[in-house]
């Protein structure tokens, strides 16, 4: 069994990498958040990030898209270093789709208004056509009804799909989502991790933090654990829920109750 997790071929290993991460370092002062992280997700896959709280997987998914600064090592998308330059580093946040905690809308626009904006104002397409392609994503996800309504007429999971939306009216080649559900009620959770399970089937690449560890088993392509800024393991969600390897991932599974 062991011997078949550790050879079976991982999604898009036949191309070159999406997003490669070389032994990336990122400090506060003296703390180190990540010490000498080395991974890759290819292009289709989805790699969840899981371990303890504060162990440095929110910041690797922000030194994605330069909203962190690495003080070591590399971040290349497509095989290419994140840029030095602002207007360099928009272009490269423009393929990346980046989902929050907190949803993060505009308040004072709708449901519409905040998917159609980007489209908009950023890829400088027409308003009518803006409005159409939003339309059609808040259908894809689920809220349609919804399109006039503002953001505090909606449940938190309703606001989450709308930050969904509005990730992908930008078509990202990446999506990042930074525990996307842990603001939200229990009875939403399952809307929102529907939506992200529709987008893992229809071939999205997506770089997820996230402690629900039954999504992470159940949709994740590849996962990686970490602790105190470091990667203790990785492999397929096989490898990790069923038969970790690192002591380290099963003190860490075994204080969430998982027992595969």
């Amino acid at each position: 069994m062991n011997a078949a997790i550790a050879t079976a071929p991982r999604k898009g290993a036949d191309r070159p990498p999406v997003v490669r991460y070389d032994a990336v370092r990122k400090l506060y002062g003296d703390f180190v958040a990540i010490d000498g992280v080395s991974v890759q997700v290819h292009k289709g896959e989805v790699m969840c990030l899981i371990g303890p709280s504060g162990s440095g997987k929110s910041t690797l998914l922000r030194c994605t898209n330069a909203l962190e600064i690495v003080d070591g090592g590399r971040v290349l998308i497509d095989g290419e270093p994140l840029p030095k330059s602002e207007s360099e580093l928009r272009k490269v946040r423009r393929r990346m789709g980046m989902v929050f905690q907190n949803f993060e809308l505009f308040p004072h626009m709708t449901a519409l208004q905040n998917v159609a904006e980007g489209p908009a104002t950023v890829l400088g397409m027409a308003p009518a056509e803006a409005r159409e392609r939003a339309m059609a994503l808040l259908q894809k996800v689920g809220l349609a009804d919804k399109a006039a309504s503002f953001p505090s007429k909606l449940s938190g999971g309703q606001q989450q799909r709308v930050a969904i939306a509005r990730a992908l009216a930008m078509e990202p080649e990446v999506m990042l989502f930074d525990e996307p559900t842990s603001a939200l009620d229990p009875e939403t959770i399952g809307e929102v991790l529907t939506v992200m399970q529709r987008l893992a089937d229809e071939g999205m690449t997506m770089i997820v933090v996230t402690h629900e560890m039954a999504f992470a088993r159940r949709v994740a392509d590849w996962v990686v654990v970490f602790d105190h800024g470091k990667v203790v393991e990785e492999g397929p969600p096989a490898q990790i829920f069923d038969h970790p390897r690192a002591e380290r991932t099963r003190d860490f599974l075994s204080h969430l109750g998982w027992h595969g």
